[in-house]
């Protein structure tokens, strides 16, 4: 069993801990499909706020999955794409999304009855 406090161990939960909060999730899978601007990926994940896309793309940049151009212009253009780490994403994160979606109503009826056996105790 590995030590959790090894360098190891600690340095695999950090990167889990960016690649795999669902708002990295989602915009991962959003820019695997291209290029987006800030307002498109608001669009795109509308349940994000403004605040919580800001410093997940940052987190994402300061990885080195996700570049940020800026394009001069009255009102500056900036535009977030996957680098080529984070492309390597791209097939992971895409296979867990269709196994949640494969598996949505099984999670659903488990959660269902995990509640129900609650109320009867």
């Amino acid at each position: 069993m590995h030590d959790p406090n090894s360098f190891g161990c600690r340095a695999f939960a950090a990167v889990l801990q960016r690649i795999g909060d669902k708002w990295s999730l989602l915009i991962v899978s959003v820019l695997a499909e291209g290029p987006r601007r800030f307002s498109e990926l608001r669009r795109e994940i509308p349940s994000i706020s403004q605040r919580m896309l800001t410093l997940t793309l940052r987190g994402l940049e300061r990885d080195g999955l996700v570049s940020r151009t800026v394009t001069p212009s009255i009102p500056p253009r900036v535009d977030y794409e996957l680098t080529e780490l984070g492309r390597s994403l791209r097939k992971p994160v895409c296979a867990l999304a269709e196994w949640a979606m494969a598996n949505i109503d099984a999670i659903h009826d488990a959660q269902a009855r995990f509640d129900r056996a609650g109320e009867k105790v």
